[in-house]
């Protein structure tokens, strides 16, 4: 690490197949799968259709993240769309999403899984009753900030126990499968006979419901966000890839098929928890291993997206679009720590006034319209600049299809029943290029900054960090 003289430190490649396979499923079967099901199936109706949307959804995913996975072996720089953004559309689109993402998007993901988080953990104790919301956003609030503390520790500490929640969720997932088949097998088939009918067809419940899908399948492109600490990038990234999200997918389809095959459709929407409902149906009394599942796989997510968060701002702040502190790394352990911090800190204030659903709609809408502009960036790179060395390519008509559908899911739910709060997170996203001539064309920083700066880069140990290219 430590060159004579020149000290330079940057992050360490410590993250194996293994590990980016862990980030990757690891943080896409988060809380969705275990509260989702009942609002893709409100949304669309029917559990013949909500199965084609879950399925669809895996699709799409399989087909954004191959886009990705050329985005990754060509831009060999962590930061996610942030990176790619920046490199073929320029500074200030790529500031309106660091912008949005930091104070928003990302902090809204760690709020949403915190919260479900916290909702399984007590839902055991009132069985009968909602619990308190008090309660509930405390408990989240602990876990985010055991997470901020593991992070800022290590990052091999870290990919640890991603794997082990990792595969913790995994065996759950398979005992509801293997449950679901043995109810198969039994002739539980009832939800299953005239399965389309009462199916919705519309736009905005097909997009509602595809937005509440691809909520579970969220964390796809986690690893291009730490492309620097993968070992051998250009062989570990489309790898990664393609082994967790058909996992994923696969495992997610089975678990719907056998949610439908214990509970009626009725039952499920009307669930809280389905993942708990389906255990008291299964289990009886022992109902509540379920829920200390879902709970234990949400906090496995949870850690995924801090990992990947902290990741964001940490290169954002290194491009010079966030202030520098945020760019540093700690000396000894070198984690980048006041990038978590910070983003810590910015999700326990978005905690106070969220609530599950909103947090995912709007989420999506904005984490959609950037994807669109990422896989216009690939269009770019494939039509201008063909000469790039690239290990690893995907037709171009993969990423237009995807493009489509992408702007499909921008606009769908705002055509169909516009909502004032679409305008203000529009309103929000362009404020960033309002706040990107001042502050970062000019430079107009005040020198109590600076002073701010070298107080905590001493108070943290902490010190400017190199690319790891």
């Amino acid at each position: 690490m430590m060159d004579g003289k020149a000290q330079k430190l940057s992050l360490k490649r410590d993250v194996g197949l293994m590990g980016a396979v862990s980030l990757i499923a690891g943080t896409m079967i988060g809380s969705g799968i275990f509260m989702s099901p009942q609002t893709v199936l409100y949304s669309i109706g029917s559990p013949g259709a909500s199965l084609v949307v879950w399925a669809s959804c895996g699709l799409l995913v399989i087909m954004i993240s191959f886009c990705y996975a050329e985005l990754g072996t060509c831009i060999k720089e962590s930061g996610g769309e942030y990176i790619y953004i920046l490199r073929t559309s320029g500074p200030v689109v790529a500031f309106m999403l660091v912008f949005s993402s930091v104070f928003f998007v990302r902090p809204a993901g760690v709020a949403g899984i915190a919260l479900s988080f916290a909702q399984y953990v007590v839902a055991p104790f009132y069985s009968g009753c909602a619990p308190p919301v008090v309660l509930v956003k405390c408990v989240a609030a602990t876990a985010i900030l055991a997470l901020a503390i593991v992070n800022c520790m290590n990052v091999r500490f870290a990919m640890s126990v991603q794997v082990f929640f990792m595969v913790a969720k995994v065996a759950a997932l398979a005992v509801i499968i293997i449950g679901g088949v043995v109810m198969l097998i039994r002739g539980h088939t009832g939800s299953f006979e005239d399965s389309f009918e009462n199916t919705h067809v519309g736009i905005n419940p097909i997009g509602i419901a595809f937005y509440q899908g691809l909520w579970s399948y969220d964390g796809w492109n986690n690893l291009n966000y730490v492309t620097e600490e993968l070992k051998r990038p250009e062989v570990n990234l489309p790898r990664a890839l393609l082994i967790a999200i058909f996992l994923v997918t696969g495992l997610y389809l089975l678990v719907n098929v056998s949610y439908l095959t214990v509970m009626t459709p009725k039952e499920l929407v009307s669930s809280n928890a389905v993942a708990v409902t389906w255990g008291n149906k299964m289990f009886g009394s022992w109902g509540w291993i379920m829920s200390v599942a879902a709970a234990l796989s949400a906090f496995g997510s949870l850690n995924g997206t801090f990992f990947s968060g902290g990741r964001v701002c940490f290169v954002a702040a290194r491009e010079g679009h966030m202030p520098d502190i945020l760019s540093m790394a700690h000396v000894r352990r070198l984690t980048p720590s006041p990038a978590l911090i910070f983003t810590t800190a910015v999700s326990l204030v978005v905690l106070i006034p969220g609530d599950f659903q909103s947090i995912v709609n709007f989420f999506s809408f904005t984490a959609w319209f950037f994807y669109a502009i990422t896989l216009s960036g690939l269009l770019y790179l494939k039509i201008k600049k063909p000469e790039l060395p690239r290990p690893y390519s995907v037709p171009i008509i993969l990423p237009i299809l995807v493009l489509i559908v992408a702007i499909f899911l921008v606009l769908a739910p705002i055509i169909d029943d516009p909502q004032i709060e679409y305008l203000y997170v529009a309103l929000f996203i362009l404020s960033g290029a309002v706040i990107y001539v001042p502050f970062i064309h000019y430079k107009l920083c005040p020198g109590l900054l600076t002073k701010l700066t070298t107080f905590l880069q001493l108070f943290l140990e902490v010190a400017p960090a190199e690319k790891n290219l």
